[in-house]
């Protein structure tokens, strides 16, 4: 019944979110006056977190959790039956990427124990006292500075940091998450619609998330104007100041070491075979035959969140433009957390 409660709470938490969105600043109510204070007050302090964007994984979120998609997703796992307390050390580089760990382990019928990262401090306790709310006092949670009496943990955090955080909790059961990105495969005869959907799993967050493209395998002959035509519509976002300053950097070093690289004026490309890329550049290498770009894709198995491309390329990979949108089946570093959860 508990699990009934918390389930029909969390479709709730949703509507409420998809009401707020809708209404106009002048019909807010004040809770409403609430929910956006902290969406200023989260962009004030990591001004990476506009409220554009933190309103888009508002969005996203709120679509996500019908009861239809939870129960679809839940019947899968068996739920424990002992509670336990579940440590978790929380990512911040976009809105609300650690909510889906706090779902989980609240559904999973555990406690989570939340350290919240510094650049994502508001959100999540604003919706997850909303989420009781609905629930009737039903979700329980806590925020500590530092982790202590939990049974296991999951944790995000670099590559540098991962190793920390392994020998750290290496006799506790964990999942321990490092840095990762995504990669997009063309076949050549994409669309300028296409290009664009692509263009958005590229530029939404400025880039920052683990599946945010950031390196593209394009074929022998693929005009690079064709990419730089279909980002146009991104262009705004130069007038960012944190991305304007690590552009401005990016191309300044660029051009000291002669290296060559195509720039549009807010973000470039550089052909580089190294998997990940600087903030506002991209990079990419040709192709001759898809099994280079399989072995590509083995050869960073480990450093790859998802490969976005046309399904007809028989990669295993996401449609143009849904890199962004994550089923709650999605685990972070392909690890299933739900599963892990259903046998601490």
């Amino acid at each position: 019944m508990s699990i009934e409660n918390k389930v029909l709470g969390l479709t709730k938490l949703s509507e409420y979110i998809k009401a707020f969105l809708a209404k106009n600043h002048e019909d807010y109510n004040e809770n409403d006056s609430d929910f956006e204070f902290l969406l200023k007050k989260s962009e004030i302090e990591n001004p990476w977190f506009t409220i554009e964007n933190q309103k888009f994984a508002l969005q996203q979120w709120a679509d996500l959790l019908t009861e239809d998609n939870i129960n679809d997703w839940l019947k899968e796992y068996s739920i424990s039956k002992i509670t336990k307390r579940v440590g978790l050390i929380l990512a911040g580089n976009i809105p609300l990427v650690g909510l889906h760990d706090v779902i989980s382990v609240v559904l999973s019928n555990h406690i989570p124990v939340i350290k919240l990262s510094s650049k994502d401090k508001y959100m999540i306790p604003f919706l997850l006292k909303k989420w009781n709310e609905f629930s009737e006092g039903n979700v329980q949670f806590e925020f500590v500075e530092k982790l202590e009496n939990f049974d296991a943990v999951i944790a995000t955090g670099s590559n540098n940091t991962a190793r920390y955080l392994e020998y750290y909790f290496k006799d506790r059961l964990n999942i321990i998450r490092k840095n990762r990105t995504s990669i997009a495969v063309l076949k050549g005869d994409e669309t300028e619609a296409e290009l664009q959907l692509l263009a958005k799993d590229i530029f939404q967050y400025f880039g920052l998330g683990c599946r945010n493209v950031t390196r593209l395998l394009i074929p022998k002959d693929f005009v690079i104007d064709r990419l730089f035509e279909s980002f146009i519509g991104f262009q705004d976002i130069i007038n960012h100041n944190k991305y304007a300053n690590n552009y401005d950097y990016n191309r300044a070093v660029y051009l000291l070491n002669q290296e060559k690289f195509w720039d549009n004026n807010f973000v470039m490309l550089k052909e580089d075979d190294k998997l990940f890329s600087p903030l506002s550049v991209i990079n990419f290498s040709r192709y001759s035959s898809l099994d280079e770009v399989k072995n590509f894709i083995a050869g960073n198995e480990e450093n790859i969140q998802c490969v976005v491309a046309k399904t007809e390329l028989g990669l295993n990979s996401i449609e143009l433009g849904e890199a962004q949108n994550p089923g709650l089946d999605t685990y972070a570093d392909n690890v299933d957390t739900m599963k892990f959860l259903s046998v601490i």
